[in-house]
């Protein structure tokens, strides 16, 4: 699997509108937290280690991914974290694609 954590990739969607079209640092991710029927008391995985997201699978079209976003004025990531779900980066474009295509996966 190729490496998710500490990439960077391009938010894409409508969802956090600050963020559009803005470079981000992929820093965790929240599985199944997209997912309509999402319970974090028994669903609950925060991953940040690149090991234990692939013995989940890997990134779904189900799943969040946090980020910070490049705050190119003061050449710095921002400290501040976002939530976006996972199609919505241009990484996991195909992830949207899949899911549309056979269902969520």
């Amino acid at each position: 699997m190729a490496k998710i954590l500490g990439s960077t990739t391009t938010y894409n969607g409508t969802e956090h509108a600050y963020l559009r079209n803005c470079k981000v640092l992929i820093v965790a991710v929240m599985k199944r937290a997209a997912a309509p029927d999402y319970d974090p008391d028994r669903d609950g995985s925060y991953l940040r280690d690149q090991e234990d997201i692939g013995r989940a699978g890997g990134v779904t079209a189900d799943d969040r991914v946090e980020v910070q976003p490049w705050l190119s004025d003061e050449q710095r990531w921002s400290f501040v974290c976002s939530d976006p779900k996972a199609t919505d980066l241009a990484c996991f474009a195909s992830t949207k694609k899949a899911a549309e295509k056979g269902g969520r996966r």
